[in-house]
């Protein structure tokens, strides 16, 4: 079997698809790429059994189809120090030997038999959904969630990102217990009522090939398993098993106490006071009338900090006390330039949303706080 292709196209696929594959796999077979030859088209696939991608390109000079699996460490380093041009593949269909020639000369590594390598999980035809989202909803999405995600084993459901799907619109959902982001895109909906949670892994690897553009994704998915495909690449993934937790109901719905600040002043501000807080984090909040004073210490190293920044905020004095990291993470995923945090008492749940809104979109971000 013969093919050419060129060795910077190639690199380029081959560079997005490795970041599927796992350090820890327990099948040597997932150490190679799959090479699938048919017609004019190499399918190249890379797999962790949990997530698997697939992306098609052009070959030239291709006289006889197959497939077979291909190192890619070797591989993927013999690209990088190869300039771009033409490349030749030589396989030997019997023997899975690979021989590359290029301008400089050429190399040859032995191959494994392609029928060892995973197949792609399959959609149940019975449980069939499909969901178009533009890119650039998916991506925001992506982006505005996966920081909130759970990295506990013990709780697979908070390790992934909800979507839930009604014919009005779709909401994203991660929580990690501490925090969580609630995302609504109405410009994203279906004829039907659907959820599923997406593994936070895929979810990344999805926001490295997505282009900040209106073309379509398509997810195709079942209980188990979700399918996306866009121009260029498919993602097979497992989807996280279980129920999960009802986010609505932990989102406080009486705050009478509101305030809008400027969000970079107060993560800039948050930043530099915990800089002086104890080993537990703890940043307290106090605010008064256009006011918010930020405040951390550590008595065991007699140190202290306190900042002030305006804000519009006419309400009686409240103080309330967050984990600084957590709030820095909430701030920083946002990209309004004011915020609105809304507040019922001190021992309950921090609210955070835009103040600045948009039609297409709903965005809240809850914190919970701590004892001051």
């Amino acid at each position: 079997m013969k093919f050419v292709v060129s060795s910077t196209d190639l690199l380029t696929r081959l560079q997005v698809i490795v970041r599927v594959a796992s350090n820890k796999s327990s099948l040597p077979i997932l150490d190679n790429f799959l090479f699938d030859v048919k017609g004019n088209n190499l399918t190249i696939t890379a797999s962790d059994t949990e997530v698997t991608m697939v992306t098609t390109m052009q070959l030239d000079n291709v006289d006889e189809e197959g497939r077979l699996a291909v190192p890619s460490h070797k591989l993927l380093e013999y690209l990088k120090k190869l300039p771009e041009q033409p490349i030749t593949f030589y396989i030997n269909k019997e023997t899975y030997a690979i021989e590359i020639e290029s301008s400089a000369g050429k190399n040859s590594q032995a191959g494994l038999d392609a029928q060892e390598y995973p197949e792609v999980p399959a959609i149940d035809a019975s449980e069939a959904r499909t969901l178009n989202i533009s890119n650039e909803a998916l991506l925001s999405a992506i982006n505005k969630t996966s920081f909130a995600t759970n990295t506990d084993e013990l709780r697979p459901t908070l390790r992934g990102i909800l979507f839930d799907i009604t014919p009005d619109n779709t909401t994203f959902v991660a929580t990690d217990s501490h925090k969580l982001v609630r995302y609504i895109r109405n410009d994203v909906k279906a004829d039907f009522t659907s959820s599923f949670i997406l593994n936070k892994k895929p979810a990344v690897i999805l926001k490295s090939i997505l282009p900040k553009n209106d073309e379509l994704v398509r997810i195709d998915f079942d209980s188990k398993n979700a399918v996306f495909t866009n121009e260029f690449y498919t993602v097979y993934c497992r989807l996280v098993e279980g129920t999960f937790p009802s986010y609505t109901s932990v989102i406080p719905t009486d705050n009478p106490y509101k305030l809008v600040v400027n969000r970079a002043d107060l993560l800039n501000t948050v930043s530099r006071v915990s800089l002086f807080a104890d080993g537990s984090a703890l940043v307290k909040m106090e605010m008064t009338e256009n006011n918010i004073a930020v405040s951390s210490q550590d008595l065991d190293f007699s140190c202290s900090a306190v900042e002030n920044i305006g804000c519009q905020y006419m309400g009686e004095p409240i103080s309330i006390g967050f984990k600084s990291p957590f709030l820095v993470d909430i701030l920083s995923n946002m990209t309004a330039t004011e915020v609105i945090i809304e507040l019922s008492d001190p021992s309950r749940a921090g609210l955070i949303v835009p103040f600045e809104k948009n039609d297409n979109e709903d965005e809240l971000m809850l914190l919970m706080p701590m004892k001051i």
